[in-house]
């Protein structure tokens, strides 16, 4: 079977760092940290962490000017970030009403769960005299699991396919894979592919419980996460949307549009042997099944955006994988230290940044990575004084691998193209 080429043609972010992807790439090439003390946080009993990386509150305000009312009311503040995210990417690509409505636009964009945000405000209203009197009809359209992308179609009358992936941290960069299969295949000739999660101090607590979130830096969370580090002491929850239009080659080259990147490789695979612990042999494989797809091998791989969010098992077990499968001097790199995790929305956005990486050559350090954890293993990791061999010295990267590793066993492995037209 004929198979064909997939290629990035937009690309729409909200982040930490406030709304488009200038703003993104802005704060990771200046090595600004979006993380922030959360004071409203201590009024939750047994909550340790009080830090997270909130997506800036005017870019609600933005919203409210560029997205019309009688959409808005249906969306909770996730499903907003997507509608934003979306808005760039279409434009950024020249797609308009005449693709969005023709059946060959797509979406597959989900989250880790529905608007936790909404479904508090409800329930504590509920609660108090069990009425349902005070119940507004858009409630559902917050909380249903695909909120995000029925709220993406239903904005810009999407007529083609619409999925809602639902994998936690491997949310995004599993869209992106799903979005490519379906085009190379045929099924689909263009897709807004990623993630997007709001911030609830809920997300924040589930990683306390667990001993995965960081605690010792309330009174510096300039210098949360650190991924690899020593120093670390778990992740901070972030929000934001990342999106990506991709489309088929004929299609993009057909309509003029400029190419900002190819997906040549994916990989997904599941860890049944525990729901919360990673196995570096099933990341190995899942690493190396991607390589396979995109028919390249380790050696050709230029850099590495590691998942690394900064816990010690996952830190430790990922990069153990990376040095099975790649040299010692393939460039690695974590964006958790800048953007905070941002759950069902970092694997897209941490593609956007690979991508521009990809074209610049500059790639984005681990931020606050000064000793590295010795029981990770030896890398050539980017960090923010870095020697001549860490760097690419500004080249292009043709080939680029993303990694996104999430709880309940999901591994996910993309590969990306500079893209060429041989």
């Amino acid at each position: 079977m004929q198979l064909n080429r997939v290629v990035i043609t937009g690309m729409g972010a909200v982040s930490p760092f406030g709304a488009g992807v200038a703003e993104l790439l802005s704060g990771l090439y200046q090595n600004r940290s979006a993380v922030r003390y959360c004071p409203e946080m201590t009024a939750i009993k047994g909550l340790r962490s009080l830090v997270a990386a909130k997506v800036p509150a005017s870019v609600l305000e933005i919203a409210g000017k560029q997205v019309a009312r009688k959409y808005r009311r249906s969306m909770s503040p996730m499903s907003i970030y997507a509608v934003l995210a979306a808005a760039e990417a279409m434009q950024q690509a020249g797609v308009g009403a005449k693709e969005c409505e023709s059946g060959r636009l797509g979406v597959i964009v989900g989250s880790t769960l529905a608007s936790t945000v909404t479904t508090e405000d409800f329930f504590n209203d509920f609660a108090r005299d069990h009425s349902l009197e005070r119940m507004k009809t858009s409630l559902f359209f917050k909380i249903m699991n695909h909120t995000c992308a029925a709220n993406i179609a239903q904005t810009f009358s999407i007529k083609g396919r619409i999925l809602a992936p639902a994998a936690a941290c491997a949310t995004g960069s599993q869209s992106i894979g799903y979005g490519y299969e379906m085009i190379a295949t045929g099924h689909q000739e263009m897709l807004l592919c990623g993630g997007a999660d709001e911030y609830h101090p809920l997300t924040s607590a589930t990683f306390d419980v667990m001993h995965a979130a960081s605690i010792a830096y309330n009174d510096d969370p300039q210098h949360t996460p650190r991924p690899f580090s020593a120093q670390r002491d778990g992740m901070v929850c972030g929000e934001g949307s990342g999106l990506l239009l991709l489309e088929s080659l004929p299609s993009a080259l057909k309509r003029g549009a400029s190419i900002l990147g190819e997906v040549v490789g994916f990989a997904t695979l599941t860890d049944s042997g525990n729901i919360a612990n990673p196995d570096s042999k099933i990341m190995v494989e899942c690493m190396n099944l991607a390589l396979n797809n995109a028919h390249i091998n380790a050696v050709q791989v230029g850099y590495i955006n590691a998942h690394a969010t900064a816990t010690e098992q996952g830190d430790i077990a990922e990069s153990h994988a990376i040095a099975t499968v790649f040299s010692d001097q393939t460039p690695v790199s974590s964006l958790k230290g800048h953007l905070g995790h941002t759950l069902a929305a970092s694997g897209a956005l941490e593609t956007i940044a690979t991508i521009d990486m990809q074209h610049t050559g500059h790639i984005v350090p681990t931020l606050h990575l000064t000793e590295i954890d010795s029981r990770c293993a030896p890398l050539n990791y980017v960090r923010e004084v870095a020697s001549s061999v860490e760097l690419s010295g500004n080249k292009p990267i043709d080939y680029a691998l993303k990694n996104s590793f999430a709880l309940g066993g999901v591994n996910t492995s993309l590969v990306l193209r500079r893209y060429s037209s041989d």
